[in-house]
This record gives structure tokens, C-alpha cells and sequence, in this order.
């Protein structure tokens, strides 16, 4: 990472799950100064005391507030921009409140880059945003839509966005969720048993960000071929390493829940690249001429990457990349 030696790296959403990890992994590296920018005074407060590093520095403010934003933005190099608003459920019945956060708190934060001449920005977005079916994930696809619109005239300043599936035991996913509810005694709740999900670790999802920033041109959008698997399948695994006599409840699909989650949608499948471990997604590279929208055709793609169609993980498999994860070693310990 000597990009980064010396450098600025400011994150948005710092004290969430992937700011967390992708601050443990810089404190190794040779990077100037880490700045954190979030809106909870009391992560933030966790977070200093049990990183202890000079490196670190904390900044309270809001996306939703450009003067907040330009304040921390001063003589940055490099953004991840991970705020946002990410729960389904929370967006649905406030889905103005993920349009202030994910859409115009994005913009915020992307002109205030391109104002102070910020080298690269990695706009982070979620599956939920191919094909979206709810407010959370029509909103996450707005995002990267206002973030591939300011890429093409970002001057300087290239922007490119990562998409990826549900990051194993992140903060209010489901292993988390399990944990609790089999140390409480209460039944694994599962919605339906024929759902698919993409699986990652944070320290995927780190990769991704990296490689993103190191290798993408304005407008790009990386996705990581990933693994994915049933969840009474991720249920059971989790049964079998924590408690194997405890119950599974299935209570139903929720609203907003799709059976699977697309990562690359068809017309984005026709235009990617494949990167080997990624996919690259360029920026379509038409211009305001109307015309080349309605009279001009382009490749036609029936395959889409979704969690059905990707490499479906056993309960072993799942075993497996559970295993690698300190929450499931610790709950076992337990």
C-alpha cells in the first residue's frame, strides 16, 4: 500500500464495521493520518480508546451537512465513503430519511472531494441496489447513479464505486443475530429456507475497497465473485458449532426481502470485465447527445450474477468460513 505512505485517508461512516476493519488494517501500513468522520460521539469515543493510536484522528459531523463535510475533507488524498443508512426495515418506514443519508449525504460528499482536490474516492454500495425491490436498496442505486454522473466530471479526482453482498457477522447481520438468539434461548429465526445470500468477510470487503482504489477509472464499479448459501443451510451451521439440539423457527419472508440478491444485473453483465477475482463494471460512456440513448442498441446478456447462480456453500463450507471469524470462535469459547 505505498500509495498510502504519508497520505490522508478519511472515512465516512468510520466507526461502522468496514471503517473498523479497514482502520485496523491501515494502522499496520505506512499512511499518514486516518480520519475518522461519523455522527455518534460514543462509537467514536470506543473506538479511540481502543485503537490508542496518534494516527487516528476523530471528526463528529453528518454527510446530510456540507459544512461538516468540508471541515474534515481539508487536504485529504484518499475517501471511502461508507455512511449510509443500511437497515431494511429502518428505510422502509423512513425512506426519505435513506434519501437524505444515501443520496444526497453521497453528493455531499463527493463535491466536497472534488472541491479539495481528493485524489480517489470508493463510494461503497450494497447487491440490494441491482434490481431494487426496497427503499434501502433504491436508494443505495441512486447513489452510484450520483456517483458515476460526478465521476465523469470530477476533474482530477476519480471516483468508482464496490458492490458487494451481506459481509459475514458485520454489525446488525445475521450471524450477530444468531449468537444472541441461541444464547437466549430463543429459536433461530429464519424467513425463508430456499433464500440465498452472497457471503463475504470484512477483510474481503477491505480487498475489494483497495483494489478498487488502486485500479478503477472514473466511473467504474467492481463487484467480488463471491460465494453465497442458503440460510436454513447458514442456520444450521451455526447450530452445529454452538448448540446442535436448539431450534430453527421459520417465520416468513418480510417485506422488502427478495429469495436472492443480484450483484451484477444482465445489462451490467454484458459490459464487465473479468477481472479474475472481480468483475469491473465501466461507466457507460455516452454522452448528453439524447439520441445515442433511443436510436443506438447495444449488447443483449440473459445471464445476470446473482446468489443462485454462484457457488452455493454446503453447512461444512459454511462451517468453514464461520470458523475463521473471532465472534464464532469467542461464542464458542462461551
Amino acid at each position: 500500500m505505498d500509495i498510502f505512505a504519508g497520505r490522508t485517508l478519511l472515512i465516512t461512516g468510520g466507526t461502522g464495521s468496514f471503517g473498523s476493519a479497514v482502520t485496523q488494517r491501515f494502522l499496520e501500513s505506512s499512511v499518514g493520518e486516518i480520519r475518522i468522520f461519523s455522527r455518534d460521539e460514543k462509537k467514536q469515543d470506543d473506538m479511540r480508546r481502543r485503537l490508542g493510536s496518534t494516527k487516528v484522528k476523530f471528526h463528529i459531523g453528518d454527510t446530510r451537512n456540507r459544512e461538516s463535510v468540508d471541515a474534515a475533507m481539508r487536504d485529504v488524498d484518499f475517501v471511502f465513503h461508507a455512511a449510509a443508512l443500511k437497515q431494511v426495515p429502518s428505510c422502509e418506514f423512513f425512506p426519505m430519511e435513506a434519501v437524505r443519508t444515501n443520496v444526497l449525504g453521497t453528493e455531499n460528499v463527493l463535491q466536497s472531494a472534488v472541491a479539495n482536490s481528493v485524489k480517489n474516492v470508493v463510494v461503497l454500495s450494497t447487491d440490494k441496489a441491482a434490481y431494487p425491490v426496497n427503499a434501502m436498496g433504491i436508494s443505495k442505486a441512486m447513489m452510484e447513479k450520483v456517483a458515476v454522473a460526478t465521476a465523469r466530471n470530477a476533474g482530477d479526482t476519480t471516483i468508482c464505486c464496490t458492490r458487494y453482498g451481506n459481509v459475514i457477522a458485520s454489525r446488525g447481520s445475521v450471524v450477530p443475530l444468531f449468537i444472541e438468539q441461541i444464547r437466549e434461548g430463543k429459536p433461530l429465526t429464519i424467513t425463508n429456507p430456499r433464500m440465498t445470500r452472497f457471503l463475504m468477510t470484512l477483510e474481503e470487503s477491505v480487498d475489494l475497497v483497495l483494489f478498487a482504489m488502486q485500479n478503477g477509472v472514473a466511473g467504474d464499479t467492481y463487484v467480488q465473485k463471491a460465494p453465497a448459501c442458503y440460510i436454513s443451510d447458514l442456520a444450521e451451521a451455526m447450530r452445529q458449532l454452538l448448540n446442535p439440539h436448539h431450534d430453527i423457527k421459520i417465520i416468513g419472508t418480510r417485506h422488502g426481502e427478495k429469495l436472492y440478491e443480484t450483484l451484477l444485473t444482465k445489462e451490467e453483465y454484458a459490459k464487465a470485465d473479468d477481472k479474475g477475482r472481480y468483475y469491473r463494471v465501466p461507466a457507460d460512456s455516452r454522452d448528453l447527445n439524447y439520441d445515442r440513448y433511443f436510436t443506438q442498441g447495444g449488447a443483449a446478456e440473459e445471464h445476470e450474477y446473482n446468489s443462485h447462480n454462484t457457488e452455493i456453500l454446503d453447512v461444512d463450507g459454511i462451517k468453514d468460513m464461520l470458523l475463521k471469524l473471532d465472534i464464532i470462535r469467542e461464542a464458542m469459547e462461551g
